[in-house]
């Protein structure tokens, strides 16, 4: 299975104000989360590709009703709160993405659901050693 991972530009549910705004090394710190992020899926097999897009300056929408000429407006997104910053594409099973967003006990639990449902031993082995290896975790309780 395949999964989109959008980031958005500034602050949409948060006090994170637009990445023009931040300081040298707040920006060098977020390259190096970037940079992190794609080489832990990439060394898990999952990242199928990661892009950064134009700011808000540089983008345009582009409308077309297939019949009449396309109409160019300024920005991607009517709202400034919908700017789409960049996307990370990677396969994934539920658990991995649970996990990665924080909530143990649910990947756990997707882990023993994902090897209830493969007849695979292979996978069915590992699907159940990383289920109870999340469930050790000191992290699991704070579900």
């Amino acid at each position: 299975m395949r999964f989109m991972l959008l980031q958005n530009y500034g602050p949409v549910e948060s006090d994170c104000p637009p990445m023009p705004e931040w300081s040298p090394a707040d920006i060098r710190a977020h390259i190096e989360f970037q940079h992190a992020l794609n080489r832990e899926l990439l060394d898990r097999g999952e990242l199928v590709d990661a892009q950064g897009l134009a700011g808000p300056e540089q983008a345009r929408r582009v409308v077309s009703d297939g019949t009449g000429a396309p109409v160019i407006t300024d920005g991607p997104f009517p709202e400034a709160k919908e700017l789409l910053a960049g996307h990370h594409r990677f396969h994934a099973v539920r658990g991995h993405l649970l996990e990665m967003a924080g909530d143990i006990p649910g990947a756990a639990a997707e882990f023993r659901a994902a090897a209830a449902g493969t007849a695979n031993l292979r996978e069915r082995h590992y699907l159940t050693l990383k289920a109870a290896s999340l469930a050790a975790s000191p992290a699991a309780g704070a579900g």
